[in-house]
């Protein structure tokens, strides 16, 4: 069976959420994951769509509905005190570590995930994110090198690639995933990916 594209914003506390949830769910149905991290503004804007939060007053609705989502899916969750964070230095990150040892690139998003929304630790810092990637492999070297690499064309090149391809998909959110060429927008279509992955219509 395919793998299931699961694409998201290291910002995204809805994507933090889902990336909770579906590997265990993909798993119960034999199915894997291919995580696909992207910058959700550099998405809307080649769209043509607004920003998520450009009204105060979806703003407002949405922030407590981080919360109360957190609550109902049982993950732990803290909302950082810089939010939204930047996120192509862990997003650049991901793809170097993918490319080099694909093994150590989901426990590195993981871990980056989790620090942002539990911790409060701050991804947009390049020295944080160059020693989270040490930590999750020494395939690009120390975390002064780990800095150097994340600057390169090379790898912005490899997260631009991603993007693009993102937006020629119609990923117009995170999370967003797509289970046999069926769009999935929202941490709350978790109960409807499942249906889908059991075999059942979704429409």
């Amino acid at each position: 069976m395919p793998p299931i594209d699961f694409y998201f914003d290291f910002a995204s506390p809805y994507g933090y959420f889902m990336s909770e949830k579906i590997n265990a769910l993909a798993g119960q149905h034999g199915r894997t994951v291919t995580w696909r991290p992207v910058l959700l503004f550099a998405m809307l804007r080649s769209l043509g769509l607004p920003p998520p939060f450009e009204h105060p007053v979806k703003l407002e609705y949405i922030t407590a509905d981080f919360e109360r989502s957190a609550r109902f899916l049982d993950v732990e969750y803290r909302m950082p005190a810089a939010f939204p964070a930047l996120t192509q230095h862990a997003a650049r990150a991901f793809y170097l570590l993918n490319e080099k040892t694909s093994g150590a690139a989901v426990p590195f998003a993981q871990n980056v995930l989790r620090s942002y929304f539990c911790q409060g630790r701050d991804i947009s810092d390049i020295e944080v994110i160059s020693q989270m990637v040490c930590e999750a492999s020494d395939c690009l070297g120390p975390a002064a090198a780990v800095r150097e690499h994340l600057k390169t064309d090379a790898a912005k090149a490899l997260l631009q690639g991603a993007i693009t391809a993102a937006v020629e998909k119609n990923v117009f959110g995170s999370p967003f995933v797509i289970v046999d060429g069926e769009p999935f927008f929202g941490v709350d279509r978790l109960p409807q990916i499942a249906a889908r992955l059991a075999g059942h219509a979704t429409a």
